[in-house]
């Protein structure tokens, strides 16, 4: 099992931008698929980003063409880049490790999470 430790959150203006970096305690290199999900108040936690081990990304909808994820399995870090962010992303961002592709949610019985990083965008 991985540990993964968030950072990199922080309170931003609307149309700011911010770097969040997922530091893992062993190699990323064999973990498929690494993602970012986040969850609101009152909301469910939903994905946001996932990229595979050769590079393909995938983004919900609403943050494509603003948030970059990357992986550097150099330094076994996984960085979500955000752009001009919106009221609407502030929530608690999670890094994912192991997600199953198969499931809807991309959360499956061997995913790890770390413990989050409050993003707080305001108007």
């Amino acid at each position: 099992q991985v540990q993964l430790v968030e950072s990199g959150g922080g309170s931003v203006q609307a149309g700011g931008s911010l770097r969040l970096s997922c530091a893992a305690s062993g190699s990323i290199g064999s973990r498929n698929v690494m993602g970012w999900y986040r969850q609101a108040p009152g909301k469910e936690r939903e994905l946001v980003a996932a990229i595979i081990s050769g590079g393909s990304t995938n983004y919900r909808s609403s943050v494509k063409g603003r948030f970059t994820i990357s992986r550097d399995n150099a330094k076994n870090t996984v960085y979500l880049q955000m752009n001009s962010l919106k009221p609407e992303g502030t929530a608690v961002y999670y890094c994912a490790a192991d997600l199953d592709p198969t499931k809807s949610t991309g959360v499956g019985v061997n995913t790890n999470w770390g413990q989050g990083t409050q993003v707080t965008v305001s108007s």
